[in-house]
């Protein structure tokens, strides 16, 4: 057992940093006794520990997770190393968020708060969605694996979001993936899904244990590329964690960075099907300039009627420290745009 010692003489104990000393009979003890009576003291302290926590565990705050530290008296959060806001929220005098229904944004080098409205509130993510389907298939599939769809590629809701993918067609997991984050292809998530996971149902099932891994316990997928469905949901601190995941991924960084793309995949047939995008996040095609000091590294973004318009973005200041915010639901293109710039500001203050 790490952390007990026993002098040769039976005179002192060690449990973690505490030394206890004087007349120990040992070896008057049977083993599985002496094992359990120095269990029951290392998890009991003895009284002496206390266990200090931020919110109750029936909190509906993702995240909250604690396992007990062994060299201290205070519980180690899951969450540690990353930024962790309450219910209660952060405001701010100088964001105008008024046409938004939530937003955070996170100091990632100091694990600092810097402003978070409705940071819990479960919502739809629209096409932010698409950041947990590019971080499960990263974590399972190869870059250069060749995929080929079959009709879970078509998609006839209304206003959905196609590259044209058809029945037959092949293009590596490296090519979707440029397609699905850059323009935002509905028909290239669900291409994805399949290869990925052996049929769409099990991928979902597959981000769905990827949520809970990360500790964002308030998400629910129901699709890879998040299209309208009552039973998927996610919060603004969730999305967070996701995004925050993802960047762990040299390939995923680079591809939010690109500003247009241009590939050639295979039909059925063999034939060639060209295919050239520029990335829908207007931060990066430079139609939109962030505050002075500010450089947007990349993101994702997200519209459907019911999720609104939804913003996800990496930045870095003056001195190249990262922050992550999120918008989710402005009542316009525009609105989130606007709003994002007035929110990353916050950086300079």
């Amino acid at each position: 057992m790490s952390g007990v010692r026993f002098t040769s003489d039976n005179r002192s104990i060690k449990i973690g940093k505490r030394v206890r000393t004087g007349s120990f009979p040992v070896r008057k003890f049977p083993v599985p006794v002496l094992w359990l009576t120095l269990l029951a003291a290392a998890f009991s302290g003895c009284g002496q520990l206390k266990y200090d926590m931020d919110y109750p565990s029936a909190a509906r705050v993702s995240s909250f997770n604690v396992t007990v530290g062994q060299e201290s008296g205070t519980a180690v959060p899951f969450a540690a190393d990353l930024c962790v806001v309450s219910t209660k929220g952060v405001d701010s005098d100088t964001v105008d968020m008024t046409k938004a229904e939530a937003a955070v944004l996170f100091d990632i080098k100091d694990k600092e708060v810097l402003y978070s409205k409705n940071a819990h509130k479960q919502m739809y993510p629209a096409s932010l969605t698409k950041v947990m389907t590019a971080l499960v298939a990263l974590k399972n599939g190869s870059l250069d694996q060749t995929m080929t769809a079959t009709d879970s590629v078509k998609i006839t809701e209304s206003g959905a979001q196609l590259c044209g993918i058809k029945t037959g067609d092949t293009m590596t997991l490296d090519q979707a993936l440029h397609i699905l984050l850059m323009y935002s292809a509905n028909d290239a998530a669900n291409l994805i899904a399949e290869n990925i996971g052996g049929s769409v149902d099990h991928f979902v099932e597959m981000m769905n244990e990827e949520a809970k891994r990360i500790g964002a316990t308030n998400t629910n997928f129901a699709n890879a590329h998040g299209l309208t469905d009552e039973n998927h949901y996610t919060t603004p601190y969730d999305l967070y964690l996701i995004f925050n995941e993802a960047l762990k991924y040299e390939t995923f960084s680079e591809i939010i960075q690109m500003s247009s793309y241009q590939t050639t995949y295979y039909d059925a047939n063999g034939r060639e099907k060209p295919f050239t995008c520029t990335t829908t996040n207007r931060f990066v095609k430079g139609d939109i300039q962030p505050p002075a000091n500010i450089t947007v590294i990349g993101g994702k973004t997200g519209t459907t009627a019911a999720a609104g318009h939804c913003l996800m973005l990496l930045s870095r200041d003056a001195q190249g420290s990262p922050y992550i915010s999120v918008i989710l639901c402005a009542e316009s293109n525009d609105d989130v745009y606007v709003q994002m710039a007035d929110l990353l500001d916050e950086i300079n203050k």
